[in-house]
C-alpha cells in the first residue's frame, strides 16, 4: 500500500486578543499546519515532484528544511543542546532539499511532528525575553522572542513556496 501524507484539520482561531505568548505559540502551531496542509493527500512521490526544473525545491525537502530550522535555532542555537544533523552532510550542506529521492517521505512526516512537539516542550516556560548566547549575533546574544520572529519568517516564505508546488503538482490551492 502506498503512503499517503494525512489530511491535517485546521483548528478554530484560538483568542485573537490574548498575550504575546500565545500568540507567537498560535501563529507557529498554523504556519506548522499550513505546510502539512499542502503535502496532505500527497503520495511519497508527488512529495519528492520538484516545482519547476532546474529547481531542487519539493514539499518533502520543505518539510525537511523547516525539521531542521526548528530543531536548530529552538534547540541547538537557543538551548544549546547539542543534536546531530538530520539531512545535512559534509557533502550536502543543502541535504534536506537535495537528498529527498531515496528519502522515506513518511518517517520525514513523522520526524517533522516529533521535532516540532520536542521544540514546543523545550521552549515551554521560557520568557519570550530570555537569551542566549549568540556570537553570530551584532550583540552576542539572542532572545527567544526573535527566534519566534525568525521562525514565522521562515514559514512565511516557504509556505508561499509550498503553495506553488502543490499547485503544479495537483492545482490545489487554498490553505
Amino acid at each position: 500500500m502506498t503512503w499517503t501524507a494525512p489530511d491535517v484539520e485546521r483548528e478554530p482561531r484560538r483568542d485573537m486578543a490574548c498575550g504575546e505568548r500565545e500568540m507567537l505559540d498560535d501563529w507557529l502551531k498554523l504556519r506548522r499546519v499550513f505546510l502539512l496542509r499542502k503535502c496532505a493527500g500527497l503520495t511519497a512521490e508527488q512529495l519528492k515532484t520538484a516545482s519547476v526544473e532546474p529547481s531542487n525545491l519539493t514539499l518533502l525537502g520543505l518539510m525537511r528544511h523547516m525539521t531542521e530550522v526548528e530543531r536548530f535555532w529552538f534547540r541547538e542555537k537557543f538551548l544549546h543542546e547539542d543534536l546531530p544533523e538530520l539531512h545535512i552532510t559534509e557533502e550536502y550542506e543543502d541535504g534536506d532539499f537535495d537528498l529527498v529521492a531515496d528519502a522515506d517521505a513518511e518517517a520525514d512526516y513523522a520526524a517533522f511532528l516529533a521535532e516540532t512537539a520536542a521544540c514546543d516542550a523545550a521552549v515551554a516556560g521560557i520568557d519570550l525575553d530570555e537569551l542566549a548566547d549568540d556570537p553570530g549575533a551584532p550583540t552576542g546574544k539572542v532572545s527567544l522572542r526573535w527566534v519566534y520572529i525568525h521562525l514565522l519568517e521562515e514559514y512565511a516564505q516557504h509556505t508561499g513556496h509550498a503553495d506553488l508546488i502543490r499547485e503544479r503538482i495537483d492545482g490545489a490551492t487554498g490553505a
